[in-house]
């Protein structure tokens, strides 16, 4: 499992997962301020991405309102590994 992550302020936590969830391929996101998880979003693999936005509607809702107590914070990520690729090689 890959794990990517990015440094981001408060004010910007909810519009750059909303742009991961819309990338796909996303299992889990974390929200850390000074190395202590604040949330954890686990995302279902293999919904629409319609889907997983309707349904994680109302935790970026209370992500929204964790980040706005923060001024900067660290979002982890677990990215999905593409296993059609491996097998191509």
């Amino acid at each position: 499992m890959a794990s990517e992550k990015f440094t981001v302020d408060g004010s910007q936590v909810v519009d750059k997962v909303k742009e991961l969830i819309h990338q796909g391929n996303i299992r889990r996101v974390r929200l850390i301020y000074k190395d202590r998880p604040l949330i954890d979003i686990p995302l279902t693999a293999g919904v629409g991405v319609a889907a997983v936005t309707v349904l994680a509607a109302p935790v970026l809702a209370a992500l929204g309102a964790v980040a706005a107590l923060v001024t900067e914070c660290t979002l982890e990520v677990e990215k999905v590994e593409d296993t059609s690729s491996e097998k191509d090689k």
